[in-house]
């Protein structure tokens, strides 16, 4: 039994297909399965279950590959050690991030947190909250930053910062001679929203708790934040936008931002790991670089004037 053969069985759990396992694990499908066929022949049990597409573990195929993810983790705690022990920050790290973070978060720490680390690779992916989760759970993905908080035992969270929600308003609304907004002002027809999967939908949704879908003539849901701004700008209405998706408007967009009255409705961004999870010397180092970055007064101080919006 070797560990290679471990990681096998993980990779086949993990993708339920042995072309895709073979792919993670860069090797051909035939080393992989002549791999998996040899432990098996060694224990003398049947370890997945080939009749069943997708390929599916036995009973004891289940414990035993249980068993394997703890070894696998055990020998990669080692390799972490001596890592640590060295000093070294090299390796190679896959971040996902939520679309309503990924435009305006990423230019503000990807260069400086690569020239600090030339010898760390980082892979970024868009994906929204819930494929985020189950690819972490599933130890698919290295970290991801979303909106917190969560309720899972098996994911450690690190609370980056806070962030203020703003209005973004036509001329053509009335609610543009207003200078200070409040939560009743959204329960309207003119309000635009991401489509459905899109968290940053949710919680503007339970800003407007009242809100209602109103009969309209136009109708329309967009996954970009910048594409409902536009739509605002040329067609009218309101939408909501996060801080960060202001910091570089110019001043005539400025000019459309209305912000709200205390308590100011704010989301919490974190980034979060499984609680597995070994290269937490990286980790770490990613979240002091994401945490600089952030403009100070982003940080809104928790008090009971704040509201946290999942």
């Amino acid at each position: 039994m070797t560990l290679i053969q471990l990681e096998y069985i993980v990779a086949v759990d993990i993708y339920r297909h042995f072309g895709k396992a073979a792919e993670s694990c860069h090797v051909t499908q035939p080393t992989l399965s002549m791999q998996i066929h040899k432990l098996e022949e060694q224990l003398g049990v049947t370890i997945f279950d080939r009749q069943k597409q997708p390929v599916e573990p036995t009973e004891t195929g289940g414990r035993i590959i249980e068993q394997a993810r703890k070894t696998l983790l055990e020998s990669r705690k080692i390799e972490e050690m001596i890592k640590g022990e060295k000093g070294e920050m090299t390796g190679e790290i896959t971040i996902g991030i939520i679309p309503t973070l990924s435009p305006y978060l990423l230019p503000l720490f990807i260069n400086r947190f690569l020239n600090k680390y030339p010898d760390i690779r980082l892979n970024v992916e868009e994906m929204v909250t819930e494929q985020m989760l189950e690819r972490l759970r599933n130890e698919k993905l290295d970290v991801g930053l979303l909106v917190s908080p969560l309720d899972d035992k098996s994911l450690r969270l690190m609370t980056i910062f806070n962030e203020e929600f703003v209005a973004y308003v036509s001329h053509r609304s009335p609610l543009f001679k207003k200078e200070i907004l409040t939560y009743e002002d959204l329960e309207t027809s003119e309000l635009l929203l991401l489509n459905e999967g899109h968290c940053f939908r949710e919680q503007v949704l339970n800003i407007c708790q009242h809100y209602q879908e109103r009969d309209s003539r136009f109708k329309y849901e967009s996954g970009s934040l910048e594409a409902l701004k536009r739509l605002v700008d040329k067609h009218g209405g309101v939408t909501l936008l996060p801080a960060l998706a202001t910091l570089d408007m110019d001043a005539n967009s400025r000019n459309h931002l209305r912000y709200f009255e205390k308590p100011v409705p704010t989301r919490e961004v974190s980034m979060v790991m499984h609680s597995n999870y070994l290269k937490l010397r990286i980790a770490e180092a990613l979240f002091e670089e994401v945490k600089a970055s952030i403009p100070d007064y982003l940080n809104i101080t928790k008090n009971n004037e704040t509201i946290r919006w999942r």
